[in-house]
């Protein structure tokens, strides 16, 4: 059986899949680690429907002679959702209150609020809040949805953006230790918010640069690299999440000012010294 992927032939040996089902099933994560999604199925050349995807799955693979896979990437799909999302929210907001009322069971289906269900489920959930139960503004969503249109559109440019706001919270990290003796406990839980907040953009950011092929020479061993720092930096943030919880300040200090501050900034350079703008 030949496989096509947007019409160029792949050269894959199959080696336990017996179905169309499998087949995909095992070229998934494939996908999913390049950026794209599956957007259509041909079967010897005859389209398959959404009706049809069922019976299409369970075929067996010595019956079909050719299978082609349609894909698109996942930042231009993205990019149109966050688009479609921002219109939404301006027509939301010209709405009367029953039709608000009415209007998440209707947008939720529609094409964008399953894509965003699906790919970006923290901001599906801030529609859910905004669209139906109330306890998040537009102008929030709207500001929220902007940067991740800015996220997505130019991640190298939203990256470097990024910088003061990390040096500042860093700066914040190494006053958590005093902050939790004199009892700011706001001031502390909101710098943990900050740091927690940062580190999940850069992760976000980064993930965009590298699917959308923003870093620079031997992609996939700086991608090695940068995945084993946020492997440790992850175990770091973890161990100072804890000792926050335990209120021990001297651990949370010495976490803060020696490892998880110097870890973040290490792993923002190492990222903005391996990637290039549009223009690159």
């Amino acid at each position: 059986m030949e496989i096509k992927i947007n019409d160029k032939a792949l050269d894959v040996s199959l080696d336990n899949e017996k179905t169309i089902g499998e087949i995909l099933t095992a070229m998934e994560q494939w996908l999913s680690n390049s950026g794209h999604i599956l957007s259509g199925l041909r079967i010897d050349g005859i389209d398959i429907r959404a009706s049809q995807i069922e019976d299409a799955f369970s075929r067996e693979i010595d019956s079909v002679k050719c299978l082609e896979i349609e894909t698109n990437p996942l930042s231009d799909l993205a990019v149109s959702s966050l688009v479609r999302l921002l219109e939404d929210i301006k027509e939301y907001e010209n709405l009367n209150f029953e039709d608000k009322t009415k209007f998440f069971e209707n947008w939720k289906e529609s094409a964008c609020g399953r894509f965003l269900n699906a790919e970006i489920a923290e901001l599906y959930e801030l529609c859910v809040r905004t669209f139906s139960q109330g306890d998040v503004t537009t102008q929030n969503l709207s500001l929220i949805a902007e940067e991740r249109l800015r996220e997505v559109t130019d991640p190298v440019k939203e990256f470097e953006c990024i910088k003061p706001v990390l040096n500042e919270i860093c700066e914040k990290l190494i006053d958590l230790p005093l902050d939790i003796q004199t009892g700011k406990d706001m001031k502390a839980a909101q710098t943990i918010q900050l740091f927690t907040a940062l580190t999940e953009k850069i992760f976000r950011v980064f993930y965009q640069i590298d699917i959308q092929g923003y870093t620079n020479e031997d992609p996939e061993n700086i991608k090695e690299q940068i995945i084993r720092q946020i492997t440790e930096f992850t175990d770091v943030l973890k161990e100072l999440l804890e000792a926050y919880e335990k209120n021990d300040s001297v651990l949370v200090g010495d976490l803060a000012e020696y490892e998880a501050s110097v870890r973040i900034k290490e792993l923002y350079t190492f990222i903005m010294e391996n990637c290039r703008g549009k223009n690159g």
